[in-house]
């Protein structure tokens, strides 16, 4: 491998370069800050290494040969891709940025997270940009691992299996609650059982969270509707006998918009914790690093105001 590369001092690519922008010896030297003869030098060893004049002299000006034309586009390239993945990391600057995120998401985390987010966000760093998708698993680790995203906003519960090359940083607690029409007037564990379910499922799993707890207990219920996404699930709810678990914090908000009612889950569900999860060795670690701590006073101040 680079067989060729191992016989070429390398430093001899940035001379090149140099003379065929500047045309002169002597002005390619003082960008290097070199003597004209030790540039010379150098330009005799790249000569001799490649068989070619590589630049004549016409007048006062070098004059590139045919070759050197060839090569030239190749080595500004070359040279301008190693200076800007070399160079040191400059310090992130969100106020400057213009940098892209691209975050996993389901609707319940986007809800929860990026109306304050943004808000907050448009003021300090108004030219950072964000791409939310939806990712058919959960916590997106072969995503995450392979820098197709930067982050992803999910939950877990209290006996959840912690991936050890996954960071976590906990936002918030929720608990489940049970969503109906609002003619309802009670939810035993009975009734509860008899109906039919809307189901989300935003990773296409084949049954809700809550299916694996009745299990447990050697219950079970029929899924009526599945659906990946839970915008219109409130209304349909609202319309049918259907009844639909749903965290509780956006329940108290889809029940201003969809004559729907909340009752507790007639049987014993942990509370879950959403999270945002990201790669211990993210390409990108100064800025997502300001994220995950921007998304989590965010989410702080939310928490805040609402409970004053």
């Amino acid at each position: 491998m680079h067989h060729v590369l191992r016989r070429l001092d390398l430093n001899l690519l940035p001379v090149f370069d140099a003379v065929f922008r500047h045309r002169s010896v002597r002005l390619a030297a003082e960008e290097l800050a070199m003597s004209t003869s030790a540039l010379s030098h150098a330009l005799t060893r790249l000569r001799d290494f490649l068989k070619d004049p590589l630049f004549y002299r016409e007048g006062h000006k070098m004059c590139p040969s045919v070759y050197a034309y060839q090569l030239a586009p190749h080595i500004a390239d070359a040279l301008s891709a190693l200076n800007q993945h070399l160079s040191p990391v400059q310090p992130f600057d969100p106020l400057k940025s213009q940098e892209a995120f691209r975050i996993a998401v389901t609707d319940y985390t986007a809800f929860s997270v990026f109306p304050g987010l943004m808000n907050s966000i448009q003021k300090t760093a108004p030219g950072i940009d964000f791409e939310l998708c939806y990712l058919p698993h959960n916590p997106a680790l072969n995503e995450l691992l392979a820098g197709e995203v930067d982050l992803a906003l999910s939950f877990s519960e209290p006996d959840g299996i912690r991936h050890p090359d996954l960071e976590e940083i906990d936002l918030f607690s929720d608990e489940f609650v049970v969503l109906s029409h609002a003619a309802r007037a009670t939810l035993t564990l009975e009734e509860y059982l008899a109906a039919g379910h809307l189901v989300v499922t935003p990773w296409n799993e084949k049954k809700g969270l809550l299916d694996t707890h009745l299990a447990r207990i050697g219950l079970t219920r029929r899924i009526t509707l599945k659906t990946p996404s839970m915008l219109s699930s409130p209304f349909i709810v609202a319309e049918s006998e259907l009844l639909m678990a749903i965290p509780s914090s956006v329940a108290r908000r889809l029940e201003q918009i969809a004559n729907v009612k909340t009752f507790p889950v007639p049987f014993a569900v942990p509370r879950f914790t959403v999270k945002i999860y990201s790669h211990k060795r993210s390409g990108k670690k100064s800025s997502t690093d300001w994220l995950k701590n921007t998304i989590f006073q965010s989410v702080q101040q939310k928490k805040e105001c609402a409970s004053s």
